[in-house]
């Protein structure tokens, strides 16, 4: 299948090839709608305290949750230089023609402060009950892949032309109008677990959003890193221009550390939890980068009612002492 206007070219050609990825350290804030308050104060804390990224799940029919993306616009005019981005927006609720223009205004809004987290779909009773499409694991790919073709022709990145066609299965467009491109090259991060969407990860975008900690093993992340290093082999790309993007859940507890002094945690992610004290953390952390190829640590807060402190120490001691723990590995 081919567009009338190429729109296939692999995601290498839109990502900064680097010889190693620097650590990028977030915050994932759970988009309650009853939570309104503590949301912006999440927002504000991450933001003077100098973290990198925030992330808000999107679940459209979840009617105790905010929309995910009138929210983080209102977040990001809110702050002043923390990114964002949907962890991960959910295709078939979100037509990725639309998709891609809502993405490439917030950007440019904001001066390139949005990335696009994107997902095939899960919960397709769900979906479905909101008038969603429910799709085969097959079909749900098939359906991605074309995705990623509609949003890069409609962001039309320094192509200068004014119409495009994409005469796709799922997706169409129709000698439709291209732009606005957004402010930055705007990554796509696929959130997902399929061997299928570890090729195409690979192959076709900018990273790979992790499961939560507490839903896949160490284990199962390495088999899957090497899916997607392989793929990325294949198709010409450098492995290490693909983001890992690692959603870590669990709670800074000091007085883990004064009950296991001498000993450590687990390490590599247990399907459960983390918790531990502000030096635990940090090794496991410095093992995920080192032992499983994760560079981008979103932090999930799971202790209710104290996000903002645990936010507060996760940004003030525990990142600054990841950076040099990680610079001393080097």
């Amino acid at each position: 299948m081919s567009a009338t206007v190429a729109g296939t070219e692999s995601s290498s050609t839109m990502a900064n090839v680097e010889l190693h990825k620097e650590p990028v350290f977030g915050l994932s804030i759970t988009p309650y709608s009853s939570n309104l308050e503590n949301i912006f104060k999440l927002a504000k804390t991450a933001d003077d305290l100098g973290l990198d990224i925030i992330g808000i799940q999107d679940h459209p029919y979840n009617g105790s949750f905010f929309d995910t993306w009138t929210l983080i616009s209102t977040l990001a005019a809110s702050t002043r230089r923390i990114r964002y981005f949907p962890d991960v927006s959910d295709l078939p609720m979100r037509p990725p023609a639309i998709l891609a223009k809502t993405a490439a205004t917030l950007d440019i809004i904001t001066k390139g402060r949005i990335e696009l987290g994107l997902g095939t779909g899960a919960f397709w009773d769900a979906i479905q009950s909101w008038g969603g499409s429910r799709r085969t694991p097959r079909e749900a790919v098939a359906a991605y892949k074309e995705a990623l073709q509609v949003i890069r022709l409609i962001w039309n990145y320094g192509h200068g032309r004014s119409r495009v066609s994409f005469p796709g299965k799922y997706y169409h467009l129709e000698d439709a109008r291209a732009g606005p491109s957004p402010y930055h090259k705007m990554s796509i991060w696929t959130g997902a677990m399929g061997p299928r969407m570890m090729s195409v990860i690979g192959k076709l975008t900018d990273g790979w959003v992790v499961p939560l900690s507490t839903n896949m093993s160490g284990d199962e992340i390495k088999i899957r890193q090497k899916m997607i290093d392989e793929s990325a082999r294949k198709n010409g790309r450098s492995p290490q221009s693909i983001r890992r993007i690692a959603q870590v859940v669990g709670a800074i507890d000091e007085r883990e550390g004064s009950e296991k002094s001498d000993k450590k945690p687990f390490f590599l992610h247990d399907k459960k939890p983390f918790i531990g004290s502000v030096s635990h953390w940090v090794d496991w952390l410095t093992s995920s980068y080192k032992e499983l190829g994760l560079d981008t640590f979103i932090f999930w807060p799971s202790v209710e009612g104290d996000e903002e402190n645990q936010v507060r120490t996760f940004a003030q001691q525990i990142v600054p002492k990841l950076r040099v723990s990680l610079k001393e590995s080097k």
